[in-house]
């Protein structure tokens, strides 16, 4: 069994999404102590902006005119590709940046279906495994708060994930990471804590799941 693992935080140490991911990868390796982990750290590790448009173009050109730069772009996509068909189960650990998606998560899933097997004509070749999509907020916009729908991210990624992927897919939500760096959050102190230990329960609860065997 495989585990691909995306983190998209531009942090490592102090990174919210990267703990709570920790958490479920720790429950699929309790269940999987000898099966590897396939890692992509695209905050950290970005892929090119330009390199979504070179290959989507590249994608209309006859092979033998294709530049090397298009060429190295679709065996990037490809390469992207291959680790998600490799895989057996998904770990997306994503923050909400500026109340929107990541670039570099964006830009990744960009890249990923300028891949034929991947494209919107074709069938997700990951349909139906098993996923958990981890994603902070640095303030709090469920539903009922002053800015209820400033979340422009989330959405997006689960539609990627489960609607055009076709993952089955569980999410981990916790907001206020921002509650002891940014003072005019000070007063959520509590209800940011009670939230993350929400969010680390449901990351066990969906990490195990995730190592659970599928028929």
């Amino acid at each position: 069994m495989t585990l691909f693992r995306l983190d998209a935080s531009i942090r490592v140490e102090g990174s919210h999404s990267r703990a709570i991911a920790d958490i479920v990868e720790q429950e699929w390796r309790a269940g999987h102590p000898d099966d590897s982990v396939v890692r992509r750290h695209v905050g950290t590790e970005p892929i090119p902006a330009t390199t979504w448009g070179t290959a989507a173009f590249a994608g209309y050109t006859p092979e033998d005119q294709r530049t090397p730069e298009q060429r190295e772009a679709l065996g990037l996509a490809a390469t992207l590709g291959d680790e998600l068909i490799a895989a057996d189960a998904y770990l997306f650990a994503v923050p909400l940046y500026n109340f929107g998606v990541s670039q570099h998560f964006k830009t990744w899933v960009d890249l990923v279906v300028t891949d034929p097997r991947f494209g919107p004509t074709s069938t997700s070749p990951i349909a139906g495994r098993p996923a958990v999509l981890v994603t902070v907020q640095g303030g709090n916009y469920m539903a009922g708060t002053p800015r209820e729908g400033w979340d422009h991210a989330t959405g997006w990624i689960k539609r990627v994930l489960a609607d055009v992927w076709n993952l089955d897919l569980d999410v981990v939500e916790a907001p206020f990471t921002l509650v002891g760096v940014n003072p005019v959050l000070d007063e959520f102190k509590d209800l940011a804590a009670s939230l993350r230990s929400d969010a680390d329960a449901l990351a066990t609860k969906h990490g195990q799941a995730l190592a659970a065997p599928r028929s």
